[in-house]
């Protein structure tokens, strides 16, 4: 099975990775082609482009004119350790050790509005850019369009090889809605979280993201190939809901008490 997740705003490139076991992103020249782009955008123009304010916009404009290939341990550091926040707090790729890291390359992928599709090892150098933003580009008028005919073929690729014809998908939608599933080949099963407040089970976000994470580490921890197997997951005090479980989306709960 193949989990995808999706990438985080906040980056770490102050702590050294714990391997040296690093890979390629597989669209560099995509991503080249966008950073061309952005890099005729004034910080001014980026701040109004990704609604932020003037001193991330003026952090963004210096890392797009800064970003260059060849990615060296010296310049660039693994996407599954550079992203940090809730997914990515849950996850502790920085933990994994390597025979887990193996397992990762081959069962879990990044999605990013820069670079499309990573693998956790895949070496990344600092950047902003959502998969949401309106930036026109050869393929359209967004990033949706952009890399809409890319990811699916990648995704069907990654599939194949992960030995199971099984998407989980643990992505936001905002990135999810890149993808176009009708060209997948795979089942598609998406795990929601939902936690007890006030009596009331409930998605809330800073729980859910941190367990989509959680997931994924624990995906790769057991090696997990096979749907029937993610019912388990028993992570921070959330279980298999099958009453609130319908089809392909199953439901997980925590108690308020077991938070």
């Amino acid at each position: 099975m193949l989990s995808i997740i999706s990438p985080a705003k906040t980056l770490d490139f102050e702590t050294p990775p714990t391997t040296d076991q690093v890979t390629q992103p597989d669209f560099l020249k995509h991503s080249q082609a966008l950073i061309t782009i952005l890099r005729d955008y004034s910080p001014q123009q980026i701040s109004e482009l990704m609604g932020i304010s003037d001193k991330l916009a003026g952090l963004n404009a210096a890392r797009f004119e800064e970003w260059r290939p060849p990615f060296t341990l010296g310049n660039a550091k693994p996407a599954a350790q550079a992203f940090q926040g809730d997914v990515y707090t849950g996850l502790q790729a920085e933990s994994f050790s390597e025979a887990e890291n193996r397992y990762a390359q081959s069962h879990l992928r990044i999605l990013s509005g820069l670079y499309g599709l990573l693998r956790p090892l895949d070496l990344i150098q600092p950047y902003r850019l959502e998969m949401g933003t309106k930036l026109p580009n050869s393929a359209g008028k967004d990033l949706y369009a952009y890399w809409k005919p890319i990811l699916a073929p990648a995704l069907n690729e990654a599939i194949a090889e992960s030995g199971s014809n099984v998407l989980v998908n643990l992505a936001s939608n905002e990135y999810f809605k890149a993808v176009d599933t009708k060209q997948l080949n795979a089942r598609i099963i998406t795990p929601v979280f939902k936690d007890e407040k006030n009596g009331v089970f409930k998605i809330i976000s800073f729980y859910a993201k941190k367990a989509r994470g959680l997931m994924s580490a624990w995906m790769i921890q057991q090696q997990i190939n096979d749907p029937d197997q993610l019912k388990a997951f028993d992570v921070a005090g959330y279980r298999f809901d099958a009453a609130a479980s319908q089809g392909d989306t199953f439901v997980f709960t925590r108690k308020e008490a077991d938070r």
